[in-house]
């Protein structure tokens, strides 16, 4: 009679296998990174012969290497994360967040449609800065009357007001004394701060709107908490200790936020929370 492997053989070989799984993955990873860091050192010598011109305005003349090239590939593929983070959306996709956990609701909505109402809401808050940024940098850069550094030098001016007017004093003060200025600032004046570089503004206005975040959050979680004090004190004074409270809790829950309009409150309190 054969014995038939325990649950620990089998758990262990699925360990095995998905191991020997990752390896071949991060050696192939490993071959490829190789791969391409010989094929830019061979290129290296030959880097006059490839060179790309990265302005189409007055300065046409500057090239770059292999390497820089590189380098503007990598902040590329960073430029979309740290433009979800110079923007509204941090504060909209946490309120969101913590919204459908108040409800109880764990995977309604979705994600993929909470990060869709977050970008939406996002794109409406935004729509004076990035209009700005179009007006001051990128139209008078496509038509070559300003250069790529002035370009982005104009494309900064109105992000960095739009996050400072976002930015407490608190966190400015707090990331200002960690970089070593000695300031102590008692109102966060956008236009006396446009010197600041992003390495200051962007933690401290991150900082903000997660605290801002919280503080929704919590906000939104009174209500609800106190729909599941009332059923949970119902429940066991009718002697009804084996019956999730959560179950009989959560239609009153939706009927509520239905009944007040908690989306529209919701979104229109986010909106007028940027201006």
């Amino acid at each position: 009679m054969t014995r038939l492997p325990s649950g620990a053989a089998i758990d262990s070989a699925l360990r095995k296998k998905e191991l020997k799984r990752n390896l071949v993955r991060f050696l192939i990873s490993l071959g490829i990174l190789l791969f391409l860091l010989f094929f830019l050192c061979t290129t290296g010598a030959h880097a006059a012969k490839y060179n790309i011109s990265m302005d189409t305005g007055k300065d046409s003349g500057n090239s770059m290497g292999p390497l820089q090239v590189l380098i503007l590939f990598a902040a590329i593929a960073l430029a979309p994360t740290l433009l979800l983070m110079m923007t509204s959306f941090t504060r909209i996709i946490i309120v969101l967040s913590l919204l459908r956990n108040a409800l109880g609701l764990q995977t309604t909505p979705p994600n993929q449609v909470l990060i869709g109402i977050a970008l939406a809401l996002t794109l409406f808050v935004m729509a004076p800065t990035l209009s700005q940024v179009n007006t001051q940098a990128v139209q008078p850069y496509t038509k070559g009357q300003i250069t790529q550094t002035q370009a982005i030098e104009k494309a900064k001016k109105p992000l960095k007001i739009f996050m400072l007017k976002q930015t407490g004093v608190k966190e400015m003060n707090m990331f200002l004394e960690l970089s070593g200025q000695k300031h102590s600032l008692k109102k966060v004046e956008p236009n006396e701060l446009l010197s600041l570089g992003f390495r200051i503004i962007m933690p401290a206005f991150v900082t903000s709107e997660l605290k801002r975040a919280f503080t929704i959050g919590f906000l939104l979680f009174i209500p609800f908490l106190i729909i599941d004090m009332v059923v949970s004190s119902v429940l066991m004074s009718m002697g009804m200790v084996m019956l999730p409270p959560s179950m009989i809790s959560l239609p009153f829950k939706l009927m509520l936020f239905v009944v007040v309009d908690g989306w529209g409150l919701l979104f229109d309190s986010l909106i007028r929370g940027f201006h």
